[in-house]
């Protein structure tokens, strides 16, 4: 009875070594990983997406949408400044008045001889100066369209840059799902290093077939093959990110996985929608426009000149300078309804946004919804996946205590690893994937990622 419970004793405190043993280990595990990390390129979603941003052709264009809007904003605003026209003429009329056929029969003696007839030459060099005094709003209604327009092309081009989110979820999350799958490919051939050694001794012992270490060792040899494949698929992954983003990045780059809230609103922030808005409010200053056109115009307007005969002067046969000076107004009085036409077309233009509008945001609830089901089902196989490892390991354990009593083959025990290992894959799988699913879901509402 003493022997046994000092047995007991024995085996009690031995599992409390073990235990020990096992925490230090996840210490020092978790220092050394958090030591390496520390010292890894770390990289965020948010990152790669904004360098994608900036790598991107197209985002040169908004500057260049600026400049273009300047150049007509300058010269819509110059439109209230003088104009200046120098004008050059020369006429030669076949015939003109003369004023002596008219008073040369006058009973006055040699008056007919004091008037010279006038010139069939006229020779006219002039300056014309026209001012705008008032325009009934057209220059200012046609600024603020000119600006809408520059509002509307500024968010295309982010709309342009907002597809490269898809390209770069692919690299980056496959990356992810990568690493994770190499930490667990690594981890297992450990363990069946381990398992080599230990059945090493045991076979020259003449304990155990040298069948079961063939077992192993080719186990490890497509353990290795698969290790090295995901390294291959990773470099060329993590290629094809840093050429998407511009990051100048290695196999050590340390991707994070985006925080992504639990909470996922359902409202729309897309680009897109927001570019159906400012086309409305383009369409409106049109109006605007449409409108002043219909409005009376008021002007000014002088001539200096040099001629001969100096302005409307014909009886002096000179050359000799001259002004004329003077103020008007325009007023399309009739334009036979064109304006009423015109607005007509807007609101159908209008109408046709707004439909265009509907059925995008009918369309990504949709999309939303389906996603939120999506989530929802990664959630649930997470849940499972977490009792499915518990399981495995529980059988593994048990696999292993009859592999060592000899009662189930090496190639059995493996199957039970595998199966465990498989496991952790799906998990780690699945939790990949749900983030993606998260990140796919802001997307698409059109959310910004932290």
């Amino acid at each position: 009875m003493r022997i046994r419970k000092q047995k007991s004793e024995t085996k009690e405190t031995r599992n409390k070594m073990e235990r020990k043993k096992l925490i230090l280990f996840i210490l020092l595990y978790l220092v050394f990983r958090g030591y390496n990390i520390g010292a890894q390129e770390m990289i965020t979603l948010k990152e790669c997406y904004d360098r994608a941003y900036t790598a991107a052709v197209v985002s040169a264009e908004k500057e260049v949408y600026n400049r273009i809007w300047e150049y007509k904003d300058k010269n819509l605003s110059r439109a209230w400044l003088p104009t200046l026209d120098a004008n050059g003429s020369f006429t030669y009329n076949s015939s003109v008045m003369d004023i002596n056929d008219v008073i040369g029969a006058l009973p006055v003696p040699g008056i007919g001889d004091m008037i010279k007839p006038l010139p069939n030459e006229q020779y006219k060099v002039t300056v014309d100066i026209n001012q705008m005094i008032y325009d009934g709003g057209a220059i200012k209604s046609a600024r603020a369209f000119e600006r809408a327009g520059l509002l509307v092309n500024e968010k295309q081009n982010e709309t342009d840059l907002y597809k490269l989110r898809s390209e770069v979820n692919t690299y980056y999350f496959n990356i992810l799902l990568l690493e994770r799958q190499e930490d667990l490919l690594q981890n297992y051939l450990e363990l069946i290093n381990k398992k080599i050694i230990a059945l090493e001794s045991a076979v020259e012992n003449g304990m155990v077939p040298k069948s079961d270490i063939d077992v192993l060792s080719s186990e490890k040899l497509k353990l290795e093959q698969q290790i090295s494949e995901n390294s291959i698929r990773k470099t060329s992954l993590i290629k094809n990110l840093s050429d998407l983003t511009g990051y100048e990045t290695d196999t050590s780059v340390q991707l994070v996985v985006p925080p992504i809230n639990e909470e996922l609103t359902d409202e729309l922030f897309r680009p897109e929608l927001q570019i159906f808005d400012l086309r409305k409010e383009q369409l409106e200053e049109s109006v605007k426009q449409i409108q002043s056109r219909r409005i009376p115009k008021a002007f000014g307007f002088a001539t200096f000149g040099y001629g001969n005969p100096p302005g409307s002067n014909f009886f002096r046969d000179e050359f000799a300078p001259f002004y004329i000076l003077g103020a008007g107004v325009k007023w399309n009085i009739l334009d036979w309804n064109k304006a009423k036409n015109e607005k007509q077309i807007v609101l159908l233009q209008k109408d046709l946004i707004d439909g265009r509008k509907k059925e995008m945001k009918d369309n990504l609830k949709r999309m939303l919804n389906a996603k939120n089901a999506e989530i929802k089902s990664m959630k649930e196989l997470l849940e499972t996946d977490i009792e499915l490892i518990e399981l495995r390991k529980r059988i593994t354990s048990a696999a292993e205590s009859k592999y060592n009593n000899g009662t189930i083959t090496a190639t059995e025990y493996l199957n039970e690893l595998n199966a465990e290992n498989q496991a952790r894959i799906n998990y780690e799988i699945h939790t990949i994937s749900l983030a993606l699913a998260r990140v796919e879901y802001m997307n698409i509402s059109g959310q910004e990622i932290e």
